[in-house]
């Protein structure tokens, strides 16, 4: 006998998550082990229960499904991901977020079925990749902290400084590791931040001035740093450059 699917609903409406409990209940070998009305909470939903499966609407406050689904493919292990919305016009992102199926409010029984279906065929070969498509940048960064989770807004990062496998954010209400590549953060958010090491990228409202030291390094001085940054040479004469159009 196989081991019952266990699955996150997360919709903010009741009403929606009440119909997609009723059409599971009907259903042999599946589980609901949560549900969330947004995307954050459902975030540390998987956090806590790590579903097989997350059935994520699109359209949520605050953190929405396209964003979450891109969060949670971080995550180890990695749910599939069915998203559930009253339109189709979100086809195509949803499928670049690597959903395995999209069924469209009101969901019929059959579909979800089908789409349980299509989730158990891929799962035993399911890649565990995780890249963000292009151009669709996420709004928080995800720190998993002993098995719960800490959304650090983007517009609180004051600049990331890479250390062995992690990634320090240093942000307004602290440091939190994350694990992304520095390069992969670049090319997401290569319009807010500036590099000005080969380990470190930092926002660019944050530089105040870049200072040269008696030794002839360069330092730049951020607003809301306890102390400032090395500059790498070869990073120098871009940043100034950066700097003039600020």
């Amino acid at each position: 006998m196989r081991a019952a699917m266990r699955i996150v609903i997360a919709d903010d409406e009741p009403l929606a998550r009440e119909r997609l409990r009723a059409l599971l209940a009907e259903l042999h070998d599946v589980e609901v082990v949560a549900e969330a009305a947004d995307g954050q909470h459902a975030l540390h939903a998987c956090a806590e229960h790590q579903p097989d499966l997350v059935l994520l609407d699109i359209a949520m406050p605050g953190i929405d499904g396209l964003e979450a689904a891109r969060h949670l493919a971080a995550f180890e292990p990695r749910p599939a991901v069915v998203f559930c919305t009253a339109y189709d016009a979100h086809a195509l992102s949803a499928f670049e977020a690597e959903a395995i199926d999209y069924l469209v409010k009101p969901v019929r029984a059959e579909r979800l079925s089908a789409a349980l279906e299509r989730v158990r065929t891929f799962a035993a070969g399911r890649e565990r990749g995780g890249e963000v498509a292009p151009g669709q940048r996420r709004t928080h960064l995800c720190a998993r902290l002993r098995g719960s989770l800490r959304l650090i807004p983007i517009e609180d990062v004051h600049y990331l400084h890479a250390e062995e496998k992690y990634v320090i954010v240093h942000h307004a209400r602290g440091e939190d590791l994350i694990e992304e590549s520095l390069k992969s953060l670049e090319d997401e958010f290569g319009e807010r931040f500036v590099r000005i090491h080969r380990n470190c990228l930092v926002a660019r409202h944050e530089i105040v001035e870049l200072k040269r030291c008696p030794d002839g390094h360069v330092q730049a001085v951020l607003r809301h740093g306890k102390q400032p940054l090395e500059v790498s040479r070869r990073c120098v004469s871009a940043l100034r450059e950066t700097l003039k159009h600020l």
